[in-house]
């Protein structure tokens, strides 16, 4: 993971940089593999910053900067309630698909037994990119 101050998001395709977008991530090779049950990547993937907070006073577990694997963190954004609803993030429009539940992956990478759990239903947003924009550290989100 690294950080940017803006990202270009394309339709159809994800973060333009993301190792998705250039498919080289895990998710790649799962949709590769005709006996696989799961379900796709999203093109962009959100976490709130308040659940990763609430995280570490609950849990006393700190998850550093991008080991939560989102590819936004956000603040005063109520991401649960976005599935199934189009929203502008800086000059690029999402749809919320599913919440982004943690992984065992993601807890391996902290080191710290109980994230997974303490995520449970906060774990973020999968989104697909509707309109192709940038984004830029401190958009708003408007829906």
């Amino acid at each position: 993971m690294e950080a940017r101050e803006s990202v270009e998001a394309v339709a159809g395709r994800g973060l333009r940089g993301d190792r998705y977008f250039d498919d080289r991530g895990l998710w790649n090779e799962i949709e590769a593999d005709p006996d696989n049950d799961l379900t796709g990547a999203s093109e962009v993937t959100f976490i709130e910053s308040e659940a990763l907070a609430a995280v570490e006073r609950e849990t006393d577990i700190a998850v550093p900067t991008g080991a939560h694997r989102r590819n936004v963190t956000t603040r005063d954004v109520p991401l649960n309630h976005l599935v199934d609803r189009q929203f502008r993030v800086g000059e690029a429009v999402c749809e919320g698909i599913q919440l982004c539940e943690p992984c065992s992956y993601m807890e391996s990478l902290v080191g710290e037994d109980g994230l997974e759990a303490a995520l449970v239903h906060r774990g973020g947003l999968d989104a697909r990119i509707v309109e192709s924009g940038e984004i830029t550290v401190g958009d708003e989100f408007e829906w």
